[in-house]
């Protein structure tokens, strides 16, 4: 079973670009100007003087990503092992790899000893040096390149779409030279959801409310890649960036009475493994019993970890979700 990270640990508080702690050793300049590769992410721009040799996957989604890309031969170190499982056809590859941690981002000296040339991290709270972690500004001292999925940029996280992942692919295809299985991936993503488009396009969209539950602790989603995902997925999202809660952040708290007030015809809720699926199916049913959703018996558990940025998940979990809202039409 997968450990459960906090929620507001995956969420990400949208002010951890700090660049605080204690200092590192600059690297020596690299001489190889001729293949550098830069990139724009988070705001910033990301230089890598030759392709990375010594990579490390700050989450399974993105050990996953590289993974997928052929370079498992260029990781040096894989984090937050325990937070999702990889997928087993590429969970072999992994076998070898050092793991720096499991249920959290790595410490500084961990992620240091590694020796990375390069990082990938889903969210800026991994670099949170107030935390432990290696600071953006530390990594960069070291000579180590770090690249935040797009959909985990502090400035992105309120309107974060699916298809930031396609950028996520196209800019791993330039820094490690591996543009054509970038497209391959891209062009697959971009006809899965092609294909989800086509079923749902003119169907009537059942309202959805999208929701993290914890004990008797109901958080709302009204924003960012989560929100697109019910989008994408045809459904019409009962929480939205318009409404006053969620005009800062994509989640918030709400009361019971809030979302029995919107009685949707489905509640999309994430889950970390087994236990918490059937917690909250259980809470839910005894809660709610006259909602819509409940008597329509349309509670849908999604895998947490699809929800995080720089995913593939990002994409099946759209299939998912849609097959769920519109079943007949992927029965035809």
């Amino acid at each position: 079973m997968r450990k459960t990270l906090s929620f507001a640990a995956f969420g990400v508080s949208m002010s951890l670009m700090a660049g605080c702690g204690s200092s590192v050793t600059p690297a020596a300049p690299s001489n190889n100007a001729s293949t550098a590769v830069t990139v724009s992410n988070c705001g910033r721009d990301v230089t890598v003087n030759a392709v990375p040799r010594a990579a490390v996957g700050l989450s399974p989604s993105q050990t996953e990503l590289l993974l997928r890309l052929g370079l498992a031969g260029s990781l040096v170190g894989q984090a937050q092992t325990a937070t999702a499982p990889l997928p087993e056809d590429v969970a072999g590859q992994a076998a070898a790899i050092p793991v720096l941690s499991e249920s959290g981002p790595p410490s500084r000296e961990k992620l240091l000893s590694a020796k990375p040339d390069f990082v990938f991290s889903p969210t800026t709270y991994e670099f949170t040096a107030e935390k432990g972690f290696a600071s953006l500004e530390q990594l960069r001292q070291s000579g180590v390149a770090a690249y935040v999925a797009a959909g985990g940029c502090a400035e992105r996280r309120m309107n974060g779409t699916v298809e930031d992942l396609f950028t996520d692919l196209e800019n791993l295809g330039r820094i490690f030279a591996v543009p054509d299985k970038a497209k391959a991936l891209v062009d697959q993503g971009r006809a899965d959801l092609a294909a989800v488009d086509k079923a749902v396009t003119g169907r009537p969209k059942p309202t959805v409310a999208q929701v993290f539950l914890e004990g008797a602790t109901v958080t709302a989603i009204g924003a960012g890649i989560e929100y697109d995902i019910i989008r994408r997925a045809g459904g019409d999202n009962v929480f939205s960036p318009k409404d006053p809660q969620f005009a800062k952040f994509f989640a918030a708290q709400i009361t019971p009475e809030a979302l029995a007030e919107k009685n949707p015809d489905a509640i999309v809720f994430a889950v970390n493994g087994a236990a918490q699926k059937q917690a909250s199916i259980d809470y839910l049913t005894r809660t709610f019993p006259a909602m819509t959703a409940v008597r329509e018996q349309r509670l849908i558990a999604i895998d947490a970890a699809d929800t995080y940025p720089g995913t593939l998940g990002n994409i099946s979990v759209v299939r998912e979700i849609a097959q769920r809202l519109h079943a007949d039409a992927f029965t035809r």
